[in-house]
């Protein structure tokens, strides 16, 4: 029996894009957070709130690995999952293992968060933005919608460090360059011949 491998297409395009795409603004939002760059921060979290929900729609009725269907699993599931991972012998998947897969869900409701909380406090401090008509310009109770923004744009941070980290684990596991899939769509199909 020889061992070889072929590599198939999992990541579609607008998977593949989404993900580049959301990377590079949300860093951009969170960088220009100082009140010079509120122009800048605001457009990335426009950006942003437009990406997620473009791929809320997509995890409905993407292609097979982009559902939510695919790799939303229980949390027995999950649990088990990174036990493996402790045991370094976790199960390969082709498309989102259940650690990466509950990520996903967790960063996109913090970044929903984040980008609405964002909105709400641009509205307050600055009478601007689609929420402006909905919310008091210069409210004193909503301080605490600025402070829930800043909290779940550095626990986004986190997240998206931890997914890094869990990237880099499954590539060293599974001897497959995971970021280099994310590029290319691809992955490679383990077989037996």
């Amino acid at each position: 029996m020889m061992n070889t491998e072929k590599e198939v297409r999992v990541w579609d395009i607008f998977v593949r894009f989404f993900h580049w795409a959301l990377v590079l603004s949300f860093m951009l939002a969170y960088l220009s957070s100082e009140d010079e760059w509120l122009g800048v921060h605001s457009f990335a979290g426009y950006t942003v709130l437009l990406l997620i929900s473009l791929r809320l729609i997509w995890g409905l009725i993407g292609t097979r690995h982009a559902r939510f269907s695919d790799f939303v699993k229980r949390p027995a599931e999950i649990k088990q999952y990174l036990k493996e991972v402790l045991l370094l012998r976790p199960k390969r998947y082709l498309g989102h293992n259940p650690a990466g897969g509950a990520m996903i869900v967790l960063m996109l409701i913090t970044l929903l968060v984040t980008t609405l909380s964002g909105m709400a406090t641009y509205a307050v401090e600055e009478g601007a933005g689609p929420l402006a008509g909905w919310i008091a310009h210069e409210s004193e109770s909503w301080e605490v919608v600025e402070e829930v923004h800043e909290f779940f744009s550095n626990f986004t941070l986190l997240l998206a460090l931890i997914h890094v980290a869990g990237v880099l684990v499954e590539s060293l596991l599974h001897r497959e360059n995971l970021v280099r899939s994310m590029f290319t769509g691809k992955k490679s199909l383990h077989t037996d011949q």
